[in-house]
């Protein structure tokens, strides 16, 4: 299977979910001076997430062009020395808008790993934020009792 038939596959699985399928944003951003490139699939969402506009579709799928070279998520220094690291990515998206959570989100990702991708999940991971105590944010319980079911 080729990049080009996962994407498709990608946003069939998620428009037959109820997504509204997006464009990518352009590589670089004219209305946001805060970034210089597109790095994360969420990037055209921001105004979103901050609450300055409202969500146009309570579900969202995208397949985003990404540039990584500096900043934050620099990933420069890794690029070459391994099988995952890279400067232009194209980054996969499904978004909820006050609309459903992480058991869908979760769901959605293994029923689209396995049913679809048909990847062995024998050979699937997860992993769930182990929380901070500096910044006093518990254990992510619902997001691990989610991924018991699958694994």
């Amino acid at each position: 299977m080729n990049a080009s038939e996962i994407r498709q596959k990608f946003l069939k699985f998620f428009e037959d979910k109820g997504h509204t399928i997006v464009s990518s944003a352009p590589i670089v951003l004219k209305n946001d001076p805060t970034l210089m490139f597109t790095n994360a699939g969420m990037n055209q969402f921001k105004d979103i997430f901050l609450g300055n506009q409202p969500a146009p579709h309570p579900r969202v799928a995208n397949t985003q062009k990404c540039l990584r070279v500096s900043g934050k998520h620099n990933d420069l220094e890794e690029v070459g020395y391994d099988t995952y690291h890279h400067t232009m990515f194209e980054m996969l998206g499904n978004w909820s808008f006050g609309d459903y959570f992480k058991a869908e989100a979760i769901d959605w990702a293994w029923e689209f790993l396995t049913e679809t991708l048909k990847l062995d999940p024998e050979n699937l991971y997860a992993t769930v934020f182990e929380g901070s105590d500096d910044e006093g944010i518990p254990f992510d319980e619902e997001a691990y009792t989610c991924w018991l079911k699958h694994l």
